[in-house]
């Protein structure tokens, strides 16, 4: 029976014609009042260090280079860290709109890794969090970046053995951006 309309068949032919016709009609269609995702203003809080940049030391010299550039549609920021010798990292950053903090996952090419959380107080972004020392110890970490101007953005990063209480710098260093 080749050929042969079945009434099978002839049904189907029209549930896809129906399909076909009315599938346009059915899609979600994006309005006006759609929600833009990662749009609120606590996602640029930390758009002062996008960019590439030198990173300069207290002594003057410079010690790495950085690229920090938005990702995933603007819903973070990636670091792309190079020192000058042969340590590389990257962070990922974010911010977390349900808790209302910043969160940075470091890592880099020794096996670090570092979580933060925090947030923009008093026009610095403060992120801070545990870690382990070689030594095997918990040390706090606070990492604070500070715009000075459209060109300059300061980063401390301080470590405390004693659950806040003192506080050491371990790195304080100054981006200038490359233009």
């Amino acid at each position: 029976m080749h050929g042969a309309v079945t009434m099978g068949s002839l049904r189907s032919a029209c549930l896809f014609a129906v399909l076909a016709v009315a599938a346009p009609a059915l899609a979600v269609q994006p309005t006006s009042t759609s929600i833009v995702p990662c749009s609120a203003p606590a996602y640029r809080q930390f758009d002062f260090w996008v960019g590439s940049w030198k990173v300069i030391n207290a002594a003057g010299l410079q010690v790495g280079t950085s690229r920090i550039e938005k990702v995933l549609g603007g819903c973070a920021l990636q670091e792309h860290w190079a020192g000058s010798g042969r340590s590389r990292g990257t962070s990922l950053n974010m911010y977390d709109a349900r808790h209302h903090v910043w969160h940075q996952t470091w890592v880099d090419n020794d096996g670090g890794l570092l979580v933060l959380e925090g947030g923009l107080k008093d026009g610095s972004m403060v992120l801070s969090g545990k870690s382990v020392s070689r030594a095997g110890k918990t040390v706090l970490n606070r990492i604070t970046w500070t715009p000075r101007d459209k060109d300059h953005v300061r980063q401390s990063w301080q470590i405390s053995a004693d659950g806040g209480k003192h506080w050491k710098t371990v790195f304080d260093g100054l981006y200038r951006r490359v233009k």
